[in-house]
């Protein structure tokens, strides 16, 4: 079926993606692979062609504009290019919604030209090493001491953590309030106190800076809180979570697309038993599987866009457009690399990097079980 989501602008702002990909990324990115990390300066060639904080007002440097099909365009452009070391979802569809919706008016004026420009990259610190998707488990503390918090804990697979200049830290300031004593804090890059961890090495996405983060007493200005009062961090949270999963997923479903392609391909080209692969009933029939499920997942994915510009997409609906994408994902790559045989397994084939960056999908941003749960509380039981 044809894709009918994007209109004219965003189709023009897909070849300004496309071609920043060719010319500022893909020559590059075997290199931060080796690297783990993407060199700053891209974040900064980046933002100089608005590709950051689309729903930035103007007078802070944005476009003023809240259509996530512009998240969408840059999600899909980096997973087709097989760019899983750049950040920029995290910057632009998890963090996002923080610094813009949750800041002040003198949060907004420090903040937000740097987020828009590329000079201040952005994270958020939730997991810690005993508590991930339970975060009401947090263990980090945010003690009111005068004018400032003093943080004290660890957080660990933090995205862009190496990189960041602000970061979202999820803390307990009132240990015995459950959900209703958790805030969120930005501690900026250089307080006293602050520190990161090793480089995580990963089983993929080789070039993306996964950091553990330390707070050791930290310092930090209580006009650095997020919101006007203590004790709201929970809920902005899951207020924002089902753009993160969406995101997740609109990465999911365009990974899938990308691999089932460039398996068609192959499939055209390989010869087996004097004749090419894609002529056997078998490969035409798992091809015509992977093909019909990701359609389906493309356009409950877009629905779902559409749904978030409306401000309609609920909780539910976030958590079945995230697992079942991300476990599509997992399917289609595995069985890709299946019909490539002992090329699938070699890492100068594209189809075997998207084998080893897709296994996280399932896990981060909440895990499949965790998006089960919340759909099958929906239900009342």
């Amino acid at each position: 079926m044809q894709r009918d989501l994007f209109d004219d602008e965003h189709l023009l702002f897909r070849d300004t993606v496309r071609e920043f990909m060719a010319r500022e990324v893909v020559p590059h990115h075997p290199q931060w692979e080796k690297d783990g990390i993407v060199p700053r300066e891209v974040w900064k060639k980046a933002g100089e062609l608005g590709m950051f904080g689309f729903s930035v007002l103007e007078e802070y440097g944005g476009a003023g504009i809240k259509d996530f099909r512009y998240n969408a365009v840059i999600v899909e452009e980096i997973i087709r290019n097989g760019a899983s070391g750049l950040g920029f979802s995290l910057h632009n569809d998890v963090m996002a919604p923080y610094v813009v919706d949750l800041t002040n008016d003198e949060q907004k004026q420090r903040w937000l030209p740097g987020f828009v420009s590329g000079e201040l990259i952005t994270a958020i610190a939730m997991s810690e090493p005993g508590a991930g998707s339970d975060l009401q488990g947090i263990r980090t503390t945010a003690v009111r001491d005068g004018d400032h918090y003093v943080v004290s804990g660890q957080k660990t697979f933090i995205t862009n953590g190496i990189n960041a200049d602000l970061v979202v830290v999820v803390a307990k300031t009132d240990p015995d309030a459950g959900a209703r004593g958790i805030t969120l804090i930005v501690v900026e890059r250089g307080m006293e106190g602050f520190g990161r961890g090793r480089n995580l090495e990963k089983v993929g996405m080789k070039a993306q800076d996964t950091a553990e983060l330390f707070f050791d007493n930290v310092r930090v200005p209580a006009a650095n809180r997020l919101g006007p009062k203590d004790g709201e961090g929970f809920f902005q949270l899951m207020h924002n979570l089902p753009q993160e999963r969406l995101s997740i997923a609109v990465a999911a479903v365009a990974a899938a697309e990308t691999v089932l392609e460039q398996t068609i391909e192959y499939c055209k080209t390989r010869q087996a038993f004097g004749r090419n692969i894609g002529s056997f009933q078998n490969t035409r029939f798992v091809l015509a599987e992977l093909a019909t499920e990701t359609e389906i997942a493309r356009h409950y994915v877009d629905k779902c866009i559409r749904a978030l510009n409306a401000g309609e997409l609920t909780a539910v609906d976030a958590a079945k457009a995230k697992w079942w994408t991300t476990e599509l994902q997992t399917k289609v790559i595995d069985r890709c690399v299946q019909l490539h045989g002992g090329y699938g397994y070699m890492l100068e084939y594209p189809v075997a990097r998207a084998w080893l960056d897709s296994r996280v999908q399932t896990i981060y941003g909440g895990t499949t079980e965790i998006m089960k749960e919340i759909i099958g509380r929906s239900f009342g039981f």
